[in-house]
């Protein structure tokens, strides 16, 4: 028999004879261990009402007659067991609360602060996770897509992604993590960046980048990104990684017709007028552009 299925039904005391004999035959029948380990099987919404404790209770107290006058020391620790659901599932409602999950929808920005005081700016359709309960021990953020970073000095600071891992002690830093490209420049103090194979130390100025597999390095002069003054900016990247960003920015759909987006693009857009936007990155590529609805755009080739 299942152990897990023994101890739910030794906590409402409705094990048959054969199944009690099992019970008792199990390594590590010790009281105590059985209590807590009967508590972990319930889910927290499940026991977080209070409700449901009186019902507890009162099935075993409308199963006291049917208990042998030897097996009477079960009730009090059936009410302990029941104590001790309700206080392991609120324990653990608390501490999957101190989880933080802040999410920037298409076309905003958000400014937080973690609770070492350190800054971040999370850009267009960008996640980050992080645990306000144990953050004095780690200091480490979940990235998916883009933020900037500024970074109080203290204990190491981690920046996890799906495919990199930045640390530093404190600094400022921007990390782009996107499908395909992924990018950390280094505006201030020292950034250790981790990708695959890959370990580099990046100081103020310098950039790692990776597009498609290839890495590259780089030098900036900024002291910060652009795109945090509405500003998106682009070196030698595919056209594709460009029109991406627009979506992001401006909350639309771009469609292409017979256009090579792997074609390299320098150059940027502004993320407060849409038509300037898209003068920007078609005119440079002898582009045009239509409206097909509010939130739907077709680039295409201009005509000769």
């Amino acid at each position: 028999m299942e152990k897990e299925y023994l101890i739910k039904k030794w906590l409402v005391d409705e094990l048959t004879e054969a199944e009690s004999e099992a019970f008792k035959n199990l390594e590590d029948y010790d009281m105590h261990v059985k209590i807590l380990e009967g508590a972990q099987l319930f889910r927290a919404t499940d026991v977080s009402k209070v409700a449901d404790l009186d019902a507890f209770y009162e099935k075993v107290d409308g199963n006291k007659e049917q208990l042998p006058h030897n097996n009477t020391w079960y009730k009090p620790l059936l009410k302990v067991a029941a104590v001790l659901i309700v206080f392991l599932g609120l324990g653990s409602l608390f501490f999957l609360n101190n989880e933080s999950t802040i999410n920037a929808i298409a076309s905003e920005k958000i400014s937080l602060e973690l609770p070492d005081a350190s800054a971040v700016m999370l850009n267009s359709k960008s996640k980050i996770v992080f645990n306000k309960h144990n953050w004095k021990e780690k200091r480490e953020v979940i990235l998916d897509g883009e933020a900037f970073f500024k970074v109080t000095k203290g204990s190491t600071f981690d920046v996890i992604t799906n495919v990199g891992k930045v640390s530093v002690l404190g600094t400022q830093f921007n990390i782009k993590n996107r499908k395909g490209y992924f990018e950390v420049q280094c505006f201030e103090g020292l950034v250790n960046v981790k990708y695959g194979q890959h370990t580099k130390n990046l100081s103020a100025g310098s950039t790692f980048k990776v597009v498609m597999d290839v890495v590259t390095s780089d030098h900036i002069s900024d002291k910060e990104p652009q795109w945090i003054k509405d500003v998106s900016s682009f070196k030698s990247v595919p056209f594709y990684e460009v029109i991406q960003e627009f979506e992001r920015q401006y909350d639309v759909v771009i469609s292409i017709e017979n256009i090579d987006t792997s074609r390299i693009f320098t150059g940027g857009f502004v993320h407060t007028n849409i038509e300037d936007g898209l003068k920007s990155i078609t005119l440079p590529l002898d582009l045009e552009y239509r409206f097909d609805s509010n939130k739907k755009i077709t680039l295409f080739k201009r005509k000769r």
